[in-house]
């Protein structure tokens, strides 16, 4: 929980209300995975995402030199030791970080593969031009049997802190 985001509310609170919204039996929090440049406080859609009821794809950094590396590990023993509503683990999926993207003033942009967009048919996942974006999309194709994994360049979006996921969620009500 940022403390920026519903300071008013604490965990029981906000979990009530999502389980009342949503018909949710349960909610899964995560105290780590932020990504530098994020100026969301930490959406989840950014570093983790469910693909099917057992399967969570995540952002994984295996670059110990990386400023993310400590906290995406942080993140994936989280992972790690969650449990789906039958006891069982979750299948996870690490997709690999991208090379890091700067903006003009130098600094660090968001870029991640999880905010992907789930559609009929389709996964467009975001890619953003650099070595790892194939075997990002090499992971995920086996998430998503009967779709096709699709990468869409991302390099424009995430110059504006976004990304797939992103810029899908909301309809301006001038659009309605």
């Amino acid at each position: 929980m940022a403390p920026t985001r519903n300071p008013q509310f604490d965990k029981a609170h906000i979990e009530a209300k999502l389980k009342a919204w949503f018909g949710l039996e349960r909610v899964l929090w995560l105290k780590h995975g932020d990504l530098l440049g994020d100026d969301t406080d930490g959406h989840i859609d950014t570093v983790a995402r469910f693909c099917d009821a057992s399967t969570i794809a995540y952002q994984a950094c295996d670059d110990a030199k990386d400023a993310h590396y400590e906290d995406l590990k942080a993140m994936e023993a989280e992972l790690q030791a969650l449990r789906q509503a039958n006891g069982e683990p979750y299948k996870l999926v690490p997709l690999p970080l991208p090379t890091a993207i700067f903006d003009e003033t130098g600094k660090r942009l968001p870029a991640g593969y999880p905010n992907f967009l789930i559609m009929n048919g389709a996964v467009l996942v975001p890619t953003y031009g650099v070595e790892t974006d194939a075997e990002a999309l090499r992971r995920l194709v086996p998430c998503f049997p009967g779709r096709e994994v699709i990468g869409v360049d991302c390099r424009t979006l995430i110059h504006q802190y976004g990304s797939l996921h992103c810029v899908t969620m909301q309809i301006p009500s001038a659009a309605a």
